[in-house]
């Protein structure tokens, strides 16, 4: 395993990263908050010296194999998290280091759970760094090196099959790099497009940042302990709930309705079922609901939103799902596991991964009933190559099993089994929350050090899907 390699690419990366650190101190100064020249300023100092370090001599064999670019992913985003954690320690604001790197894990993966009681007691730098986490984990911290780096295409596209969410990643156009710049740029206009729009809404500018970086990454971080519902704002939410669902789309399908190949776009079957599972459960828990709010479309308003939070993996909200009847808190528990389209910023099982194993399963059973007949996986009308079934199909296997280890673990809290399963299905799908203690209104903070430790892992396992972080722990040197 080419290790210099790695050490240049984690380097990069921690750069990549300080030099993000300067917008909270910008916006501690702005808001006179002297505690980010020691609380930014050193983790800030780590991570320049440690990535200056790493990158001071360019090793002379810089090949990557999908190995170093699944060990490069994995290590970076731990070492990120575990330094990322310390503004939060410095400042005082979470003591516990274990809290911290929970809440900052939490950030870099786009999950959105917190151990927070009282968020409004944070300062506005600290709570925009929550928020930033989401934004530079949301498209990929590595994404944005590789966007702005001159690399070999080869390394390049091992490293974005390392971070991109999905059964597969191709390249836009022929140069890897060139494809991480077009995504990246997509990113930041559909970012700066929600900003004005929750402008329009009335919102300060600095809420409208905060917002808005949390919907793009699908995260969820807000300034409120009542999420979304602080603002009690119909426009607010319904414009959220939008853009949420527009970053869990794929952005390659952006791309081609940019150069007009619309056929392209609309022809894509994820996206199709994607939309339809959002409309088809947004009726079905409206009717379920109905009861509880005033009127068909209150329950409409909470419905959508909730659906939109939850099939993308984002955890905004402005309902309490606990006091929603057990069908509808089903349901969501079920979007929570489909999450959104592959490629896009959501979490998630991934509906293109969930259509290629249901689809896998009908033609075994046509084998079944009929051992003569033919049958192929196709996915917007073309053969799936039998690869991306196995490796669809291995996955949702080597998900149920982690997922099953990480539950024993975290039963052993106080908990009951409803609370331990949502807790580990919400952080291993990267949605914030999940149901009773657990549940919008409450917080993981209770958890002990071993569930903190293994939820940790487990929204690592769901962002990184799996394969980089055991690639991590299990490669050897060749």
């Amino acid at each position: 395993m080419n290790y210099r390699m790695i050490l240049y690419m984690m380097g990069q990366i921690f750069k990549v990263v300080g030099l993000f650190m300067l917008l909270p101190i910008l916006v501690g100064f702005i808001y006179g908050e002297s505690h980010v020249v020691t609380s930014f300023g050193i983790p800030l100092l780590i991570l320049i010296f440690t990535g200056f370090a790493f990158t001071l001599r360019k090793p002379k064999d810089n090949s990557v194999y999908s190995v170093e670019g699944f060990v490069s992913v994995a290590s970076s985003w731990i070492g990120v998290s575990a330094i990322g954690a310390l503004p939060f320690v410095i400042s005082g604001e979470i003591p516990k280091y274990i809290d911290a790197l929970f809440e900052t894990v939490s950030g870099f993966t786009t999950t959105g759970s917190t151990i927070l009681s009282d968020i409004e007691s944070m300062s506005r730098s600290c709570l925009f760094w929550r928020s930033l986490t989401h934004w530079m984990g949301g498209m990929g911290i590595l994404m944005f090196v590789l966007a702005i780096m001159s690399s070999n295409d080869s390394r390049t596209m091992h490293m974005m099959r390392a971070e991109c969410a999905g059964p597969n990643v191709g390249r836009l156009v022929s140069k890897s790099k060139f494809s991480a710049r077009i995504l990246y740029a997509i990113y930041i206009a559909i970012t700066a497009l929600e900003i004005v729009f929750l402008l329009f809404g009335g919102l300060p500018f600095y809420d409208c940042v905060i917002h808005a970086f949390s919907s793009a990454g699908t995260g969820g971080f807000s300034m409120y302990s009542a999420s979304i519902g602080h603002y009690n704002s119909v426009y607010i939410e319904m414009v959220i709930a939008v853009f949420i669902l527009l970053f869990g789309v794929n952005f390659n399908l952006y791309y081609y309705l940019i150069i007009r190949k619309f056929s392209l776009a609309f022809k894509n079957e994820e996206v199709r079922v994607y939309f339809g599972l959002v409309i088809g459960a947004t009726a079905i828990i409206t009717l379920n609901i109905m009861k509880l709010y005033d009127g068909f479309a209150d329950a409409l308003r909470h419905s959508f939103f909730m659906v939109s939070s939850t099939i993308t993996s984002t955890g905004f909200a402005t309902a309490d799902t606990t006091q929603w009847p057990v069908f509808s808190q089903t349901l969501l528990l079920l979007l929570m596991f489909v999450g959104s389209c592959a490629g896009s910023t959501g979490g998630g099982m991934k509906v293109s991964r969930i259509l290629i194993i249901f689809k896998s399963g009908f033609k075994e059973l046509k084998y079944v009933i009929n051992p003569r007949a033919v049958a192929t996986v196709k996915m917007d009308g073309k053969p799936v190559d039998k690869d991306v079934i196995r490796g669809a199909v291995s996955y949702g296997v080597l998900f149920m099993l982690l997922l099953c280890c990480s539950l024993l673990i975290v039963s052993l809290d106080k908990y009951s089994i409803e609370e331990s399963v949502s807790a580990v299905i919400t952080c291993m799908n990267n949605i914030g929350f999940g149901v009773g203690a657990f549940g919008p209104n409450g917080g993981f903070g209770g958890l002990s050090t071993l569930s903190k430790s293994v939820l940790c892992v487990d929204m690592l396992l769901g962002r990184l899907e799996i394969y980089p972080l055991i690639m991590l722990f299990a490669s050897k040197r060749r």
